[in-house]
Parts: structure tokens; C-alpha cells; sequence
């Protein structure tokens, strides 16, 4: 055999090796070579792939990680759509959707087998093989058409870059399906370390997951912990298993992990039974997960079901109540924010939440406090959905210790003791000091440096507490005229971090005036109206130069708006502030819409949010609207174009549906965020 030969051999004898020693640690966890003993092999094969580039596999291990970045995502049509899940909220549900079931097939009376598995909360993604070989991941998108993100899928771990040797139905084109998440464990030891390095720590696994698949360069997608569980293949027909489970039971022996505590159950009472059994060791899981999800078990039952248009009908979506837990009231403290509402909130004895330790809770204004009547010392029932911030739902009231008092917010700030007042028609108090007293400084420049105003990355909390406890930064504008000498020397700062800060801030000079006005935190002066502000007068020079009168002849400026923008302008101080941030060098100019370009797809659009969504906060869903020219309100009203419904949608679904206003779920709203161009970045 030949030297050639011979690395060929090797190369591919290393090469399958790797991959089965994979599939035991991380599929069947069951490793059976130390780390030191994988990490030799693993270098041997890099050097031959390196000396003889051209035996390299496709489905080779080394190509897991460092690819080059990608320049933006490229829409994938998936062979079949990936459609969504009716839901149910209750027991009822579940047996309304087992009786529809059997009057269809005309099995009334008969006993149906389920499979149920656990509904995991991450990013949908569907696995397109060729002959065995990963050729196309893709993101869900709105169904039809998703996102290629082959280049941050090839980085997990879980999903297997080839399926060879296991049958002849793994040939040809072979499409699986399922979710992207992050363990828990996993997110909270990448929270701390990025806490460690001085950086923002994420807010919840679900979005951490989805921004690291939806983000170009796969570096950092390798850097997430991500891991990939099996759900299902796009043509369950092709595959010869008789039944789903069957199904469930193969896929390990191809590569694919899939969700631990699925059941097969024999009929709907079997199917309840392991609902309830989920719902106690929701809790003790080592992900997330927002509910289960029961399919008929037979495969042709599930052909003659056939779907509707948007779900299937052998399929349901059983949705568990947002998980809630009972701890101690210790104290309660006044946060100021950034426009001076001082805000009281829970500190609680620390209790685990849907995954997340718990430890505060906002108790919003004094109206909401008095009306719940939260006092220290109480034992209260909280609650936490998706990633909204935790809340009080209500007291315990046989748990109440004697001698308690009802919380009154102070008439003076807690942080510089100026006066606090309570407009007229507001349920606020606020500090009247502005930008005088530390706490407004400190909300201001992190307002200033987050996602939707200047996006200067790593500018988070604590580094924003830092330069204002230290003097280094007295204003927005302050943070132009920051040196890397200034913030190396800052707790948690080390050369990278503050070189990769001072790249941030400079950066974010480019950013258009919409940005910068959302970033001065004008009051009411939101994304939308910003666009609308900086579209119309074109620059920064003009706006602060326009009359009242002027302002409110633009469409969606009311007098409210025009006199906040006045008053901000005509102020010394923000005049003054406004020249420092152009001698800062910070663009001044709007966006320019090349020549020729239409007007974004939800122009003149205005919508309305109500419930729980579940795969986006309302702060992403309301950034991706007016990113492509949607307005956004809080009320439904004969103006409104579009009612976005999501779980546990209240009395603005229900007028939407009175005035005859167009409803729409996730699914909807994302179908009409992708004809209005490209999506909003998820966090992370």
C-alpha cells in the first residue's frame, strides 16, 4: 500500500472512530476513552487532514468548528413545510383533541396510541441529509422558508455530519427535525463566565440558543454549549417504521439525541396520566421546556389525518401554566430608572423558577403594591413566563406575620434625596434631579449603549456602574471621549475586553440618527417615532431647529411628542450635551434608502401585542415591527391593522375580533416580518 494510500486509510479509519466515540459521550452517554486519549486522536487526524487536505471527509470531526463567517443568512425552502401545533391549556383540551381524532377515522369508541414527549423550548431547525452526508441546516422561519445555518449547526456537538452505515433508508435525502437549545446547567456556567470577563450575561437559554444559530460567525455559536435533541423527519412515510415511537427508538443508533421522558401511551387516559407525571418533574429536568407535545403513534393514522393548513391534525401541543413557586418577602427597595420612576421591588429569599434562580421580583408602582398589599415579612406566590421578569401574584395571606406594615414609596429619592413627584395621570413617582442624580446617570448610558439605541457591546451594567461611581463618565456623551487607559484598570476589564469595548464605542459613531434618538432617551420618543422624527427631518441640526407646529405635522406626531422634543432640545444642558456628542464624532445623518427602494413591507401598519408569545419577548417582537416601518400601541382601536395573539390573550383579542381587526399568532407575525425583510437578531 502506498504512503498516499495508507493516509487515506488512516484518515478515515480516525475519522469514524472519532465520530463513534462522539455518538457514545454525547448521544448514549456512555464514553469509553478519557478525554486525553480522544483529544490525541482527534490531533492526529487535524495533522493528516492538514498534510493531505484532499482525503478530508466531509463528515469529519475537525469540521465541527472554524469555519469562516458568513456574509448574511440565505433562505432555505424546506421539502415539506414545517408547520405549527394546535394548542390546549387544560385536561379538557386533551380529550377534545382525542375525540376529534376518533370522528375523523371514524373510531369512535375505539382506544388511539399517543406518543407524548416533552415540548423543548428552543429554535426549530431542520437537518437536510444527502446520502448520509449534513448537507443544509435551516432555521424554522415562517414555515415555508427558513434560514441557512449549516455553518452554526456544524458546530453541535449532537448534530451528527453523517448518518452512514444504518440502512438503506438513509439514502438519498434524509430530512430530521427538531430543537437547538442550551442545558440549563450549561447556561448558567456560561452566564457566570461572561459575568467573570465583565461581559452582559443573557437573559434566558431559549434566546441565547436562537441568537447563536441566527448569528453569522460560527465561532461563537461553537462557544454556546448548544445541543440538538431529534423530533421528528419531514416524511415519516419513507421511513419503514410502522409508528413514531419506532421511530424515537432508531434515531440514537443514527447519531441523534433525543428528548429523555418520552412515553408511549395507550389511549387518552394513559396520555393524562403522563402529563401530570411531566408537570412534577418539570422542575428537575436538565432544559427547558414550555409543555408536551402528543402525536398519534401510527404513522398511517397519522397520513389519513392529514393536516390544516397551519397544523397538523395528528398532532397537540398541551401548554403547562407558567411554573410559580412561594417564598419570603425580606425586604423592599426603590429602584430609580432611567427617567426617575422609583419602583419598588421584592427582594426574596431565593427560590428556583422555570430554571432560573429567583431572588427579586418588581412590584411595579404604588397603586400595584397597595392593590396587592405586599408587605415585608409576607410569603407570596411568584411567577415567571418565558423570559419576562419575575412577578407577585399575590400573597399568602394565613402565612401573615403579626405586626406588619403597608410599604409606602418615600417623597424623596433614595439615591441623591432630591424630590420625588407624581405627575398628573401617572402612576409613577419620579425624582426630579435628571441626570444630576447617579442612579438616572447610571440607567441613562446603559439605555444609551443597549441593542436598540447605540449597540455598544459590552457596555452592560456593571461596567456602566463602574464609569459613574468613578467619575469617568457624567453624561452620554462622556463615553466618546472614554481611553483605553481609562478602562483597563476597571474591576472585571483585562486588555481584550477593554480593546473590544473601545472597537464597540467607536462603532457606534456610525449608527443613524433614529439610533442616537433612542439612545438620549427623550420621553416618548420610542424606536418608532424616532425612525419616523429622523426620516422626516433628515438630520439631528434640523430636528432640534423644528417648531412644535412642524412636529406635529408629521404623521404619528401628536402635540404630546412634539413638546417632549421641544422641551428636550430647547433645554441648555441637552443643547450642550447634543454639541459634545457631535464633536464626539457620532453620525447625525438618517438612514439613506437607496434610490429606488420600496417603502418597508409594514409602512403605515400599526399592531397591537397581547399574551405570552412563545419564541420571542414583546421587545423583540415590537423591534422587528418597527424595524420594517410597523408602529406599535397599546390599545386596539379602529386604527389597528393587526392583532398579535399570543397565550393567555385577554380582553384586546377580544375587541379585536368585535371591530373585525386581523389576528395573528407567532407564526403569523414572523410570516409577515420575513415579507418585510430580513429578521431582528435574537439575543444573544
Amino acid at each position: 500500500m502506498s504512503t498516499l494510500e495508507q493516509a487515506e486509510a488512516r484518515i478515515r479509519e480516525l475519522t469514524d472512530e472519532l465520530n463513534h466515540h462522539a455518538h457514545l459521550y454525547y448521544v448514549l452517554d456512555q464514553p469509553s476513552i478519557s478525554d486525553y486519549e480522544y483529544d490525541r486522536l482527534f490531533r492526529e487526524l487535524q495533522e493528516l487532514e492538514r498534510v493531505h487536505p484532499q482525503f478530508r471527509a466531509a463528515d469529519s470531526p475537525t469540521q465541527r468548528v472554524g469555519g469562516a463567517p458568513v456574509d448574511f443568512l440565505e433562505k432555505v425552502a424546506h421539502p415539506v413545510p414545517m408547520l405549527s401545533l394546535d394548542n390546549a391549556f387544560d385536561e379538557d383540551g386533551v380529550r377534545d383533541f382525542d375525540t376529534r381524532i376518533k370522528r375523523f377515522l371514524g373510531l369512535q369508541g375505539q382506544q388511539l396510541d399517543y406518543v407524548v414527549e416533552t415540548k423543548l423550548d428552543g429554535l426549530a431547525v431542520e437537518l437536510i441529509y444527502r446520502d448520509g452526508v449534513l448537507q443544509v441546516g435551516a432555521s424554522r422561519g415562517d414555515g415555508e422558508t427558513g434560514e441557512d445555518v449549516t455553518h452554526n449547526l456544524r458546530t453541535v456537538p449532537t448534530v451528527p455530519l453523517g448518518v452512514h452505515g444504518h440502512g438503506d433508508h438513509l439514502a438519498g435525502d434524509l430530512v430530521v427535525r427538531g430543537e437547538v437549545l442550551i442545558p440549563l446547567a450549561d447556561f448558567a456556567a456560561l452566564n457566570r463566565r461572561r459575568e467573570a470577563e465583565g461581559e452582559a450575561t443573557f437573559k434566558n437559554p431559549r434566546n441565547t440558543a436562537a441568537g447563536a444559530v441566527r448569528q453569522l460567525d460560527p465561532r461563537l455559536a461553537a462557544e454556546r454549549s448548544l445541543t440538538f435533541f431529534a423530533h421528528s423527519c419531514a416524511d415519516p412515510a419513507a421511513l419503514p417504521f410502522p409508528t413514531h415511537s419506532a421511530f424515537l427508538d432508531a434515531v440514537p443508533d443514527w447519531g441523534f439525541r433525543v428528548a429523555p421522558g418520552w412515553e408511549r401511551c395507550e389511549g387518552v387516559l394513559e396520555v393524562l396520566r403522563h402529563l401530570r407525571r411531566v408537570a412534577r418533574l418539570r422542575d428537575e429536568l436538565p432544559h427547558e421546556i414550555d409543555g408536551a407535545v402528543i402525536k398519534v403513534d401510527d404513522i398511517e393514522l397519522q397520513r389519513r389525518l392529514g393536516e390544516t393548513t397551519r397544523a397538523p391534525r395528528w398532532a397537540l401541543a398541551f401548554k403547562y401554566p407558567p411554573p410559580q413557586r412561594t417564598t419570603r418577602v425580606n425586604r423592599i427597595l426603590v429602584q430609580v430608572g432611567r427617567t426617575g420612576a422609583l419602583t419598588p421591588v421584592a427582594d426574596l429569599e431565593p427560590v428556583s423558577l422555570g430554571g432560573v434562580t429567583v431572588s427579586r421580583a418588581s412590584l411595579h408602582n404604588q397603586d400595584e403594591l397597595t392593590r396587592k398589599d405586599v408587605r415585608v415579612g409576607d410569603s407570596v406566590v411568584v411567577q415567571r413566563a418565558g423570559d419576562v421578569i419575575p412577578e407577585v401574584v399575590r400573597i399568602v395571606s394565613e402565612r401573615r406575620p403579626p405586626g406588619t406594615e403597608p410599604f409606602l414609596l418615600p417623597e424623596v429619592c433614595p439615591v441623591c434625596g432630591s424630590t420625588a413627584e407624581r405627575e398628573e395621570g401617572e402612576a409613577v413617582l419620579r425624582c426630579t434631579n435628571g441626570l444630576s442624580c447617579p442612579a438616572q446617570l447610571r440607567e441613562a448610558i446603559r439605555h444609551f449603549a443597549s441593542r436598540g439605541a447605540m449597540d455598544i457591546e459590552g457596555m452592560g451594567e456593571k461596567l456602566c456602574n463602574q464609569l459613574v461611581d468613578r467619575g469617568l463618565v457624567r453624561d452620554v456623551a462622556g463615553v466618546y471621549a472614554l481611553r483605553f487607559e481609562d478602562v483597563v484598570i476597571l474591576e472585571r476589564m483585562a486588555d481584550k475586553s477593554a480593546h473590544n469595548l473601545m472597537e464597540g464605542i467607536d462603532r457606534s459613531r456610525q449608527q443613524p440618527l433614529h439610533r442616537l434618538l433612542v439612545g438620549l432617551g427623550i420621553r416618548h420618543v420610542g424606536e418608532h417615532v424616532a425612525r419616523v422624527l429622523a426620516d422626516h427631518t433628515g438630520t439631528l441640526a434640523g430636528l432640534s431647529a423644528a417648531s412644535a407646529e412642524e412636529l406635529e405635522g408629521i404623521e404619528d406626531v401628536g402635540p404630546v411628542v412634539a413638546a417632549s422634543v421641544r422641551l428636550f432640545f430647547d433645554e441648555p444642558r441637552n443643547a450642550a450635551l447634543v454639541q459634545r456628542l457631535v464633536e464626539g464624532g457620532v453620525r447625525t445623518t438618517a438612514e439613506e434608502r437607496p434610490v429606488g427602494e420600496a417603502a418597508p413591507a409594514l409602512a403605515g401598519k400599526t399592531f397591537v401585542l397581547t399574551g405570552t408569545l412563545p419564541g420571542m419577548t414583546r421587545a423583540e417582537a415590537k423591534a422587528a415591527i418597527t424595524a420594517r416601518g410597523g408602529k406599535v400601541t397599546g390599545s386596539v382601536s379602529k386604527k389597528t391593522d393587526v392583532v398579535v395573539a399570543g397565550d393567555a390573550s385577554g380582553s384586546k383579542l377580544t375587541k379585536a375580533r368585535d371591530l373585525g381587526i386581523a389576528v395573528v399568532d407567532e407564526d403569523g407575525l414572523r410570516a409577515l416580518l420575513d415579507a418585510g425583510g430580513p429578521a431582528a437578531e435574537a439575543d444573544g
